[in-house]
């Protein structure tokens, strides 16, 4: 069962945005999940390093991600820490994207329950401060 909520809107704080992750974040301003790519390797990589996890090369592209994944795993977190400590339960899931790497993020417009792994989902986006961040729903 789809139902339309965030119980985190209005509650995420701005992220701290590094020299090394700027493309990221001007990339959430237009919408786009940019993802970091090392030629040398072949693979992508997030979060994003001043560095390849997989060469070391500082040679490193970015790319936008498809924006389409699946569960990997998820926890419906009932207590939260500041600033979320007067929210309703959410949930906090690991989405593995087609380019291959994985997010940490949230599920929005879907009944907790009805979560299963391995279930298809596509970006989203809600407003964190004065930027766009990336969240999930069911595709």
């Amino acid at each position: 069962m789809s139902i339309e909520f965030d119980p985190l809107a209005g509650q995420r704080p701005a992220p701290i945005q590094l020299n090394f992750s700027k493309p990221f974040w001007d990339g959430a301003k237009d919408k786009k999940l940019m993802l970091q790519y090392c030629p040398k390797s072949g693979k992508y990589q997030f979060y994003p390093r001043p560095v390849s996890v997989y060469s070391g090369s500082r040679d490193l592209e970015w790319r936008e991600a498809s924006g389409k994944g699946r569960i990997y795993s998820f926890s419906l977190s009932y207590k939260a820490p500041p600033p979320f400590k007067d929210v309703k339960p959410y949930v906090v899931a690991s989405v593995e994207l087609e380019e291959g790497v994985r997010i940490l993020t949230n599920i929005i417009n879907c009944d907790p329950k009805a979560l299963k792994i391995d279930m298809p989902v596509r970006l989203a986006w809600v407003l964190a401060g004065n930027t766009n961040y990336p969240v999930f729903e069911p595709a």
